[in-house]
């Protein structure tokens, strides 16, 4: 059996759970949820990966894997998800690189706020990272709703989690309020199972 050690909170880590329901598949993966901080990563996460990032996975047959995309494709490919399908491949790995960079930003101001002393904080970099998310967000409205709303891939789960933790950190932003169309498309994709199933609140 795989084991995926990872956080509730972290979005991340909730692309990879939300595949895993996806796939049928919560039989085969063995949860561990660890208390990890980018400050002290927890044992068990530093023994399986030198980073000492979340999530990891913990395979039978060979070295642990970390890193959400390479789980995920790994998962994906291994549990005959099809949440990579060939036909629209590009699209996909676009689509979850965009909301893998929304996270990285969206968590940058999380870790900035919380670990970094207010003195030492820096206004125009915490603009610049929500900037970052704004075009994102204009460019998944503009140019990618069709696919949004197509046959569900892992495209469309990396957006979804990367949006729920923008309601998660950084509700006071308010994203929903210029954005619609994500708004309608998130609330009806947040519905399902999957996504339902790993909610962070």
């Amino acid at each position: 059996m795989y084991q995926l050690l990872g956080s509730p909170a972290s979005p991340y880590v909730r692309k990879v759970r939300a595949l895993i329901r996806e796939a049928g598949a919560t039989d085969q993966v063995q949860e561990v949820m660890v208390s990890t901080t980018p400050m002290a990563s927890a044992a068990e996460v530093l023994t399986a990966n030198p980073l000492g990032k979340i999530p990891v996975l913990i395979r039978p047959e060979g070295p642990s894997i970390y890193d959400s995309r390479v789980i995920s494709r790994y998962l994906d490919q291994h549990l005959d998800a099809g949440l990579y399908p060939e036909s629209r491949l590009w699209e996909v790995l676009t689509l979850e690189a965009t909301a893998d960079a929304i996270l990285d930003a969206a968590v940058g101001l999380v870790y900035e706020a919380r670990f970094r002393p207010e003195a030492l904080q820096f206004p125009d970099w915490h603009d610049a990272q929500w900037a970052k998310i704004t075009r994102a967000l204009d460019t998944l409205e503009k140019r990618w709703m069709s696919h949004l709303s197509g046959p569900v891939d892992m495209g469309q789960i990396a957006v979804a989690c990367a949006l729920s933790y923008l309601d998660f950190r950084h509700d006071k932003r308010q994203w929903r309020k210029v954005h619609g169309e994500l708004d309608d498309w998130h609330t009806a994709f947040a519905a399902r199972p999957s996504m339902a199933d790993t909610s962070p609140f």
